[in-house]
């Protein structure tokens, strides 16, 4: 499975932003996919994920402001990022989760910039 990652930016706080994750490939057998962040000098978070039945786990620094989607048809993971602050500068990441027989495999996105100015 390829991921190609998009809509990351420079934007002031208070502002939006949507971070959008299309998968190729294989992508018959996604299960989960989801959004990680790495801050500079941090250790990279969980943001948000997604199950292929819809259900939806988020970071509590996110909880409540952002929101994650997903169309299944298109492979496509989204996560809306309203009202922006500049602790949310970082790089995401989006992955998917692909199952084969009881082995679970993890792909990733390239990664895309965030950064919120104060």
């Amino acid at each position: 499975v390829q991921l190609q990652a998009s809509g990351g930016g420079l934007v002031q706080a208070g502002g939006s932003l949507r971070l959008s994750c299309a998968a190729s490939g294989s992508t018959f057998s996604i299960t989960a996919m989801g959004w990680y962040r790495r801050a500079p000098g941090k250790q990279r978070e969980l943001v948000a994920a997604i199950s292929s039945r819809g259900s939806t786990n988020y970071a509590d620094s996110v909880k409540g402001r952002f929101t994650i989607s997903r169309v299944n048809g298109k492979n496509t993971v989204y996560l809306q990022m309203p009202s922006l602050k500049p602790e949310d500068t970082a790089v995401y990441y989006c992955y998917a989760d692909r199952v084969v027989v009881t082995t679970t495999f993890r792909s990733w996105g390239q990664g895309t910039l965030v950064t919120v100015s104060s």
